[in-house]
């Protein structure tokens, strides 16, 4: 089977982040700490929830929502040399290598998912869409994100050796969700800071 541009831009991500591991598993800055706090505090989270982590890479999120004594929480990345160190740091996370759009694991497994710093990476947002549709709980959250905003990721469409897609505005995310079961509850974009709050109908 040959592999279409998208698919090879999956494989140099893979490659990519298999080699900035260090780089990634760093603490991140004060200020941006404070800004992924508030990403999780968006998501309502309870004790008890059951979490998926997607693009969780060396566990960026992981601290911020394990704080919130979810049941289970599982970390998905396109690299296992990020998954790796996260399951170092965090032996309680399961983690899962792969693409979230053919993440499989039981229909309505989680009640919140994270996809922070991943979404534009994702190369067939349809497909990880409707995944996601069938992995939260009618009920659940998916929250997209990144803590550096909106411009950042338009700065690093010039710098990866890969394609990335922009943040979608409020009325482009609403499109790209208008085909699956997410009603949009929460929209923020600020300056260094974007989150999507978006809740799995029935």
């Amino acid at each position: 089977m040959n592999s279409s541009p998208r698919d090879s831009d999956t494989d140099v991500q893979r490659r990519y982040f298999d080699s900035l591991v260090d780089v990634f598993a760093a603490e991140p800055p004060p200020d941006v700490a404070a800004r992924l706090s508030r990403i999780v505090e968006l998501a309502q989270l309870a004790a008890g929830m059951r979490v998926l982590d997607v693009g969780s890479g060396a566990g960026a999120l992981l601290p911020f929502v394990l704080a919130h004594s979810p049941s289970r929480v599982v970390a998905c990345d396109l690299s296992a040399e990020m998954l790796a160190r996260a399951k170092e740091r965090f032996p309680q996370v399961e983690t899962n290598v792969g693409d979230v759009a053919g993440l499989e694991l039981a229909a309505s497994s989680f009640d919140v998912a994270f996809l922070n710093a991943v979404f534009p990476n994702i190369t067939d947002k349809p497909a990880a869409l409707t995944n996601l549709a069938r992995l939260i709980a009618p009920g659940g959250r998916m929250v997209i994100s990144h803590p550096e905003g909106r411009a950042f990721v338009l700065r690093l469409k010039d710098e990866l050796p890969f394609a990335i897609d922009p943040l979608p505005g409020e009325a482009e995310l609403i499109r790209l969700l208008a085909p699956h079961p997410f009603r949009l509850e929460r929209f923020v974009d600020e300056a260094n800071l974007y989150a999507a709050v978006a809740r799995r109908m029935a």
